[in-house]
């Protein structure tokens, strides 16, 4: 076993004889780190939420939260992270922990750490920025006691989801709050100044983060490889095809705390520089099965607009810091956001193994539940996505909640409309069958029609029929089926809408 550790709050620890499934949050409480908060073991509540050194475009290092319960400690081997104790003391508040206790952010406590580990990754963002305001108000101005996605606090301008100091309330979605109210959380928020020059985190991150290690650790039997190339990879692949590949973690990790999964081999490749790229050319737009979603949503920045409109409503941002589209692929799960997307973008997904690599249009990866074509000592590479892309695209999850929920139907839409003509058309579909689909009916009874209301309602018609839904607690099979019948006529409402508004 390789000599394996981590940093944490400043101090180099070591994981000697630690099981190789165990949780980092398991691994820090304990280690007597009891700030973190084991609240659902799912990453739906935030409790556990901690700071993982993560590098930066410019070579330095950016604070960013991840949930403690997912990841497992051996995928932090070599690497940096800070808790709540590490930001502060009770006799030596962090900027962000004295804000919350001034503005009554906390009452039992037990979702605090979380909270705080997230607006501080939000504190320390480098393009946070003060913002002009056309209503300014104080932070003891009441608001609405809401959650913090609610968009209907006017008393920030135009944008109700970004305060004064440029805070990004997104930046703490997954954290739950049980008692206080979130109204004085996101007081908390928004009354953070910019860190100061000395502020010992603000001056980490002028430094590069922790490289990537080589990990090989085995205990009581299980074992944990954290390979250096793609190569290393595909050939341990090769000669243990059982060996279970973990990038985010945010699917197995559930498995360990809720069922109790234990993996005799696992191969950790979510520090793969082959797997970690996204390149542009003039035909295709590749990403890296590896890269976090929302480092892809920064790199595109909005390039792929099907991709811009689905990232918001994927999960949370905790979710996204660690989760990537290879894992969201490779799980084969039916209620997957990024597959119906994906579909209606005519990706293709690149296979990787010994025998170098394969590609396989999308819509034929999927074969079955939580089946696809990926043979077992292949891994899945990267996702290419045609260009041009089509001029008119949609994405409409139906869910309970707005933000931070599983799809009960997923749709994606993307249409060439030309002097009024589909032209072409591909809708993805997830929620309603055993794999993520094309609706290859609807998108025939749109194309070479009029783009106009008798069409959509006849494509409507086929649409419903589109899948095999199934009645489960997230919804009924019906209802399934309606929410296909009226994604069609939401598009062309919209399209409707966006021709008046140019017009005038």
């Amino acid at each position: 076993m390789t000599d394996v550790a981590l940093t944490v709050n400043g101090e180099r620890r070591s994981l000697d004889g630690v099981a190789t499934f165990t949780t980092a949050l398991d691994w820090l409480r304990e280690n007597a780190l009891s700030g973190s908060k084991e609240g659902c073991a799912e990453g739906e509540c935030g409790a556990c939420a901690m700071l993982l050194a993560t590098p930066a475009s410019d070579g330095a290092t950016t604070w960013t939260p991840v949930n403690a319960c997912l990841v497992p400690v051996y995928a932090l081997d070599g690497q940096e992270i800070v808790t709540a104790e590490g930001l502060g003391s009770p006799e030596d508040l962090h900027p962000v922990q004295a804000k919350m206790a001034e503005a009554g952010g906390s009452q039992c406590g037990y979702c605090t750490p979380g909270f705080v580990c997230s607006m501080a990754g939000e504190y320390y963002r480098e393009d946070r920025a003060p913002r002009e305001t056309d209503t300014p108000r104080s932070v003891a101005e009441p608001v609405d006691a809401c959650p913090v996605h609610d968009s209907s606090d006017a008393g920030h301008g135009d944008d109700a989801e970004h305060g004064p100091n440029g805070f990004d309330l997104h930046a703490l979605s997954g954290n739950l709050c049980r008692c206080t109210g979130y109204r004085p959380i996101r007081d908390a928020a928004y009354s953070l100044g910019s860190p100061d020059a000395d502020d010992p985190f603000k001056k980490r991150m002028a430094q590069p983060a922790p490289a990537a290690v080589a990990t090989d650790a085995e205990v009581d039997g299980s074992r944990f490889v954290r390979p250096t190339s793609l190569a290393e990879t595909v050939r341990i692949l090769h000669d243990e095809p059982s060996a279970l590949i973990v990038a985010g973690s945010t699917d197995w990790g559930v498995e360990v705390n809720i069922r109790g999964s234990r993996a005799p081999f696992v191969v950790a490749i979510d520090q793969l520089d082959e797997l970690r790229q996204l390149t542009v050319s003039d035909d295709v737009i590749e990403i890296g099965a590896a890269l976090p979603l929302s480092e892809v949503e920064r790199r595109l920045q909005g390039r792929v607009p099907l991709l811009a409109k689905l990232f918001p409503q994927f999960a949370s941002r905790l979710i996204r810091n660690r989760g990537t589209i290879g894992g969201n692929l490779g799980t084969g799960s039916p209620i997957g956001d990024t597959p119906p997307a994906l579909l209606a973008l005519g990706a293709s997904v690149v296979l990787a193994s010994v025998d170098g690599e394969r590609e396989v249009d999308l819509s034929e990866y999927f074969t079955g539940y939580r089946q696809s074509v990926r043979r077992k000592d292949e891994l899945i590479k990267s996702v290419r996505i045609p260009l041009p892309l089509a001029e008119v695209t949609a994405f409409q999850k139906i869910a309970k909640r707005r933000f931070d929920d599983i799809s009960s139907v997923a749709i994606a839409f993307a249409l060439d409309i030309e002097d009024g003509i589909v032209t072409a058309a591909k809708i993805g579909l997830g929620g309603v069958a055993a794999t993520p689909l094309r609706a290859r009916a609807t998108e025939d009874a749109l194309i070479g029609k009029p783009w106009n209301i008798a069409t959509v309602k006849a494509a409507a018609s086929v649409m419903r029929a589109e899948g095999t839904p199934m009645s489960d607690h997230r919804a009924s099979s019906d209802y399934r089926s309606l929410m296909l019948n009226t994604a069609l006529l939401k598009l062309y409402s919209s399209t409707v809408i966006e021709s008046k508004e140019v017009s005038a």
